[in-house]
């Protein structure tokens, strides 16, 4: 029922768009989580312990993405890895409206770049990472446009080289080079590459569409990359992150209004298919203040009972971040378990001039992600608080990459034992997490033996600290059941906490 309510929304693409005033719009689309019934075949700990080995890769992807590869400028960044973990939005595309194809991406903001397969295309090594339930059909490029290696979404999409050192790469004579005009030369492919896959890509031009209740919003010219040969990634990405290419960048030059900020609530799954009868909305557009008519629908939502409390935004800077420039970067003073406040080190306070330190904002990583000794204090405090309490489940550690696990027999009584967990970002904004999500309890029958309810911290170990890029990432695990809010014109992040559901609906009322 689940599966097909998800496939129901895919196609019909209930796109919404509502107005508080003459000046400011929002634009909510919906975003459906790869997770499928198909993978829960298999058992809960496969399905964790490749979450988790996918967040540790792209973790470490997060700090070494940028490459010199024979002989040409290419960047190597991080992508959503496949189904399980990821979040899917949809849209058409092609300038003739009979033939427009409907295109369903990842959606990323750990990139900035909007890519998707393209007729003819061959996938690599993908025979298992297939979905039934999102649509994979190849697009076909006739229509579009290929840009000239001079223009800069060339340059953008490669590197911030010159555009000559551009025309050298792909055989342009050198007096063109000389008055830097490539125009009869095509733009070379670039590299992408994450931690079980790659592609290699072209820029394209075509007419992007969102469809609205009454209307669509049509952007032409709308650059996106066109991947005829990947390694491990049958999907594309909609990169949300800071960079021209990025969809928010290139939305913001037709309606700024609706791509200077966005944000997106992540429904609470728990890696069960079944618990999500709804999509996630996502907010293009999503104002940074609340207006007087929103305000009376949340507290007329709050008197009706719709929603247990309506929050304001927690926010904290982005911080800029001169090597790794479309990362959302935030700055994580301190983390609290139960009744102790662990400061973090200072390089997860802030970035600096080599673009190493911060924490990533990632809606394409499912675990956070911390530095060893930031780990290790966390498990510690855990094993203060709840070790002499519960059974630490070894073999469960083992098998799902999580740690550490418990087993518990009583759940009224054994989970009120497990500290709470508060989240301290600069700018005075602490984020309480809600327990499930940062305490994942499922049903244990692995050895064969009476089943047995254990739970285990969803937090990871990222690795030593070191020089090179972002030392921790937020997970969108960690980020589910908040409205997480991106406001590119004051450049911070916000994080309330939110009925996701009931926002969906709540949204689309008006």
């Amino acid at each position: 029922m689940a599966s097909s309510l998800l496939s129901l929304i895919f196609i019909t693409l209930s796109f919404f768009i509502s107005s508080s005033s003459s000046s400011s719009q929002t634009l909510v689309l919906p975003l459906t989580h790869s997770l499928s019934k198909s993978q829960l075949t298999k058992n809960t700990h496969h399905l964790l312990k490749t979450s988790s080995l996918r967040s540790t890769k792209r973790h470490h992807h997060h700090k070494h993405n940028h490459h010199h590869l024979q002989n040409q400028k290419q960047r190597q960044i991080s992508l959503p890895l496949s189904p399980g973990s990821d979040y899917i939005l949809s849209f058409s595309f092609g300038s003739n409206p009979t033939k427009q194809q409907l295109m369903s991406l990842y959606m990323d903001t750990g990139s900035d770049l909007v890519w998707f397969p393209c007729s003819p295309f061959e996938c690599i090594l993908c025979e298992d990472k297939y979905d039934s339930n999102i649509p994979t059909t190849p697009f076909n490029i006739s229509s579009a446009f290929h840009l000239p290696c001079n223009s800069p979404a060339c340059s953008a999409a490669h590197s911030s080289l010159p555009t000559s050192d551009l025309c050298a790469i792909s055989k342009c004579p050198l007096e063109t080079i000389e008055v830097s005009d490539c125009s009869a030369f095509s733009c070379p492919s670039f590299y992408y590459a994450y931690g079980d896959g790659s592609l290699i890509a072209r820029l394209y031009q075509d007419q992007l569409s969102l469809p609205l209740a009454s209307s669509s919003l049509n952007l032409a010219n709308f650059t996106f990359g066109c991947a005829h040969t990947t390694l491990g990634e049958p999907i594309g990405v909609a990169g949300f992150g800071q960079g021209v290419l990025s969809l928010p960048a290139q939305l913001a030059k037709h309606s700024p209004q609706l791509g200077n900020s966005f944000s997106y609530c992540l429904i609470s799954h728990s890696f069960d298919v079944n618990r999500i009868h709804k999509p996630s909305p996502l907010i293009l557009g999503r104002s940074s203040f609340k207006h007087e008519e929103e305000e009376n629908k949340e507290s007329k939502a709050v008197a009706n009972g719709d929603v247990q409390s309506v929050e304001e935004f927690l926010y904290t800077p982005i911080l800029h971040n001169p090597k790794h420039p479309y990362f959302y970067c935030v700055g994580l003073e301190a983390i609290t378990v139960g009744k102790k406040r662990i400061p973090t080190m200072e390089n997860l306070k802030r970035v600096n001039r080599q673009g190493n330190g911060g924490m990533v904002v990632d809606s394409g990583t499912t675990f956070t992600m911390l530095p060893t000794k930031l780990y290790e204090a966390i498990v510690t405090e855990f094993e203060n608080t709840i070790g002499s309490v519960l059974t630490r489940a070894n073999q469960v550690e083992e098998q799902t990459g999580l740690s550490p696990c418990y087993f518990y027999d009583n759940e009224l009584v054994s989970l009120t034992k497990v500290p709470k967990l508060v989240l301290h970002f600069v700018g005075n904004s602490s984020v309480t997490l809600p327990r499930k999500n940062y305490f994942f309890k499922y049903m244990d029958g692995s050895d064969g033996k009476k089943k047995r309810n254990v739970g285990c911290l969803m937090l990871m170990n990222g690795g030593d600290e070191e020089n090179d890029g972002p030392v921790a990432t937020l997970g969108n695990i960690q980020q589910q059941g908040f409205e997480v809010v991106y406001d590119l014109v004051k450049r911070r992040v916000g994080f309330a906490r939110r009925q996701c559901a009931t926002l969906w609906d709540t949204l689309n009322q008006g």
